[in-house]
């Protein structure tokens, strides 16, 4: 099949039927090659709705998750983005389109090298990739508008709720298998977070947050 049309049937068949109704973000996935972001051997599953296999033991998230994620964040144009798991990098090309810089860390050597690689080819130059641990982010790298784990923690990470502005949005999937849940936290203040609840998947644990789930903001 056409790469092009594949391309399409991915948003219709899989995307729009999961409640990603922007049309941003469905202009924005018929935009971005998303094969261009997948490894060569598994090229043929770029547009499965399913988790795609990276080195390291890692993985792509199904499409249909990254796009529910950036609807549910409605990134704007002026904010800045900090992504935890870079992975291949496709991700971080979507925040790029929607905000004025990202920046997106990962604890995997050949998975940075990987992303900084495809987000270069991809012309993008408002991304940051950082070989960096996201669970142990310092005071200075300062705060964004938008914080976004593309994995599984057992817990909202209170450490980086500190790191958003008044008014940004941290989106995480927290939970343990066979029930996660993605949750979107909003900082009201500088003391008080909002939290919703607002699908569930299960997806795979992000280096660096593996203890179980304890509580949720």
């Amino acid at each position: 099949m056409h790469s092009n049309q594949a391309r399409f049937n991915m948003i219709e068949q899989q995307i729009r039927p999961w409640n990603v109704l922007d049309l941003q973000v469905l202009e924005l996935l018929g935009t971005i090659h998303r094969e261009d972001f997948v490894p060569e051997a598994h090229r043929a599953l770029a547009f499965a709705d399913t988790e795609i296999p990276l080195p390291a033991g890692q993985c792509m998230l199904a499409p249909r998750l990254e796009a529910r994620m950036l609807q549910d964040l409605m990134v704007q144009p002026h904010e800045t983005v900090l992504e935890v798991g870079a992975g291949s990098g496709f991700m971080a090309a979507l925040l790029a389109h929607r905000a004025r810089q990202v920046l997106t860390l990962e604890i995997v050597p050949e998975l940075a090298a990987m992303a900084r690689s495809n987000l270069a080819k991809a012309g993008l130059g408002n991304v940051t990739v950082r070989e960096a641990d996201g669970s142990k982010l310092g005071a200075s790298e300062g705060k964004f508008d938008v914080i976004v784990l593309s994995g599984s923690v057992g817990q909202v990470p209170q450490d980086l709720l500190k790191h958003l502005t008044i008014g940004g949005r941290l989106g995480v999937i927290v939970g343990d298998d066979p029930v996660m849940q993605c949750t979107i936290v909003t900082r009201t203040s500088e003391t008080d977070f909002r939290s919703s609840a607002t699908w569930e998947t299960v997806v795979q644990r992000l280096q660096g947050f593996a203890e179980p789930a304890r509580f949720q903001f």
